[in-house]
């Protein structure tokens, strides 16, 4: 055994080894990717408007935020510490204020806030265009500064709104000891033009938006304004006049790049947005690259019930059997291009085109009605009913009613989206063969038309419901939906209803309840979820179409950010009613289980490491309706290793390794050994 065991090492995973030892340190930079985990865009973009408004390129540090502290040093470096400041005065603080040092902002570099940008005699007309990581946003010279005050009014905050304070005092989170406090209480008893939050907090630590910035600055420019009016002119002094021609001087070569980096940014805008694919729809794709092979143990061959993986029958009432070999190793992909509308920023449109050729070797080896189950990787395989076939695979639309409400609704809704999710088992970067991304007893209305409504009263609980007519993106032909002999109503659907408990942020508990009916397939069998295999009346016979219900539990559980556990549960109950009178009927009762471990950041940031073992189908009661899927009594097990890298941040190396035991529910047959190497790209 030990031999056999790595001669299948060689020739299927061998590859999926390779994968596994690749070195750190000859991979690119470090990328952290979750499908939960917000981008970071927007706070890079609070600090390139920092930039912007400089005048000329800083030295700004990759910060995680930009604290509202740090921008009460950027409007004032260097206080004057005489109780009235003359015109001239607040001239020479803005101009000549020296760097904040390096150790009262935590090692951040804050660069000098100059307004220099348009100080020559011919002055640039550029609008202001933000731009990500280069590019300046024009600013107002002090020599145009009108001797009338302006009446602008603040930006409003895109978070909530501001209340002005007259003394540092009233902020009741700012200390003397907070190392910006005589910052802040410059720029509020002398300038006030900082404001704080309704609840008279300051929050200094929390990450500024650009609307907060851009507040920020207009009062203390419209507070400079009225200083300059109230003095009549007469404050501003031709030796301030000659500090700002020295630095226009110092900073020419500086102003004219920039203003050449303005104009070919607005130039470059301006064509984006006249080629722009949409204003209103988002693009992505994904690309997955897929090699596998599957290996029988000991140059064996294994039973399996059913002429293949799709249709059987029954010879003298047993059902039929048939052997099978090693088959050859597979290369195929699989690509999804997923277009994201939103019309109000809060609602989406989702349309999702795919095309795939995948037949993973697993599906050689399965009984009939275990097509893309057992062994097989979910991301080897068609998205339509053959293969290369560009197919519509997603098309709904989800918006919110209220703030606690959403409605999904369309002729092809992913149950996937809503049901039985769990963050260890998505198949991108979790867990990876249809046995183990979900139960096995959901659900043959994978895509199916209906609606779906989420309800989440409190942080800690949700509430989902929803009613799928089947709509499979793999069936050729009219689907039942769409079909007038049966439509939405008549007997090819499933209600699925699923809780929520959030005991703490890090461990989810899910319990799920779904009513199937199951229509027969055209030999008056019944090969839906969740039976998994072909039943009939025991004897061969038709049956009518069924009804089953499925209770399960999905649980997760991040116990610190390197490790976490996941499982479930799932029973199910499919009422089998033979067409023949003579024969009885009955129920077949099944269980799935699943248990695993998760190593999240394993080796590199967002990497994730599980290991998961799987019972697919293990038949309590009602063997005898099974045409396929029972075996010979045995229970089938799967054991797999799946290890997600991700080499940059739009592209992973996956390699996976699964065991499977009892193939089939035979426990006379071989272990069968399969490797799975694939490539994502994302983009």
């Amino acid at each position: 055994m030990q031999k056999l065991f790595w001669q299948a090492l060689l020739v299927s995973p061998a590859i999926l080894i390779a994968g596994c030892v690749i070195s750190t340190s000859a991979l690119a930079q470090d990328v952290r990717e979750s499908v939960e985990l917000p981008s970071s865009n927007s706070q890079s973009e609070a600090i390139d408007l920092g930039t912007e408004l400089m005048g000329f390129p800083a030295s700004i540090p990759s910060l995680d935020s930009i604290h509202r502290q740090q921008v009460s040093t950027k409007f004032l470096k260097d206080e004057v510490k005489t109780p009235a400041a003359s015109v001239s005065n607040l001239s020479e603080n803005l101009i000549n204020s020296p760097q904040v040092p390096a150790n009262a902002v935590k090692n951040e570099t804050i660069a000098q806030v100059t307004p220099v940008s348009d100080l020559s005699g011919e002055p640039t007309n550029a609008r202001s265009v933000p731009v990500k990581n280069s590019g300046m946003a024009q600013v107002t010279p002090v020599s145009d500064l009108s001797e009338e005050p302006t009446n602008a009014r603040s930006v409003p905050a895109k978070n909530g709104g501001m209340a002005q304070v007259t003394s540092v005092s009233q902020l009741s989170d700012v200390q003397p000891t907070d190392w910006a406090f005589q910052a802040l209480q410059s720029l509020v008893e002398r300038y006030g033009c900082i404001e704080g939050y309704p609840d008279r907090t300051y929050r200094g630590n929390r990450a500024l938006t650009r609307y907060e910035f851009a507040a920020g600055l207009n009062s203390c420019l419209n507070r400079i304004q009225e200083l300059i009016a109230a003095a009549g002119g007469g404050g501003v002094t031709q030796e301030d006049i000659e500090t700002l021609r020295r630095l226009q001087e110092q900073f020419l070569a500086e102003l004219s790049t920039l203003r050449g980096r303005v104009d070919t940014l607005e130039a470059r805008t301006a064509r984006l947005e006249a080629q722009q694919f949409s204003t209103t729809t988002k693009l992505s794709g994904f690309v997955s690259f897929n090699i596998t092979n599957a290996t029988i143990g000991g140059g064996d061959r294994v039973r399996a019930e059913g002429f293949n993986a799709f249709a059987t029958q029954r010879e003298n009432g047993t059902p039929f059997v048939r052997t099978e070999d090693n088959p050859e190793t597979t290369f195929s992909y699989l690509a999804w291009l997923t277009f994201n509308t939103s019309f109000t920023g809060k609602d989406a449109l989702v349309t999702r085109i795919g095309a795939g050729n995948g037949f993973s070797p697993a599906n050689l080896l399965v009984s009939a009605g275990q097509f893309n189950t057992t062994g097989t990787p979910f991301l080897d395989q068609t998205v339509g009913p053959t293969e290369n076939d560009v197919v519509l695979a997603e098309l709904f639309y989800s918006f919110p009613v209220g703030d606690q409400l959403r409605v999904t609704v369309g002729p092809r809704v992913n149950f996937y989206r809503h049901f039985d999710g769990n963050p260890f088992t998505i198949p991108i970067n979790g867990t990876s063969t249809f046995n183990s991304i979900n139960s096995t007893f959901l659900t043959y209305t994978k895509r199916g038309s209906g609606a779906v409504v989420e309800w989440n009263p409190s942080k800690q609980f949700e509430f989902r419901a929803g009613y799928l007519v089947e709509n499979i993106e793999f069936f050729s032909g009219t689907r039942p939906a769409s079909d007038p002999n049966r439509g939405l109503f008549n007997g090819a659907d499933t209600i699925t209803a699923e809780l929520t408990f959030k005991p703490i942020k890090t461990a989810n508990i899910r319990l799920l309840y779904q009513r199937s009916n199951l229509p027969q397939n055209q030999n008056g069998q019944i090969a839906f979820q969740p039976v998994f295999g072909t039943a009939d009346d025991g004897f061969g016979g038709r049956v009518h179409d069924a009804t089953s219900d499925t209770f399960g539990v999905n649980v997760s559980w991040l116990i610190n950010k390197h490790f976490g556990v996941f499982g479930r549960y799932y029973y199910s109950s499919t009422h089998i009613e033979p067409i023949a009178d003579d024969r009885e009927e009955g129920d077949i009762n099944a269980q799935n289980i699943q248990a695993g471990l998760a190593f999240p950041d394993l080796g590199k940031p967002g990497a994730l490491a599980t290991v998961s073992f799987v019972i697919p189908y293990d038949v309590l009661d009602g063997r005898r309706f099974l045409a396929a899927g029972g075996g010979n009594g045995g229970t089938q097990y799967d054991i797999e290793l799946n290890y997600f890298y991700p080499v940059s941040q739009n592209i992973a190396i996956v390699p996976a390794f699964y065991i499977i035991q009892n193939i089939n529910n035979f426990d006379d047959n071989p272990t069968v050994f399969i490797g799975n190497l694939r490539t994502e790209f994302r983009f």
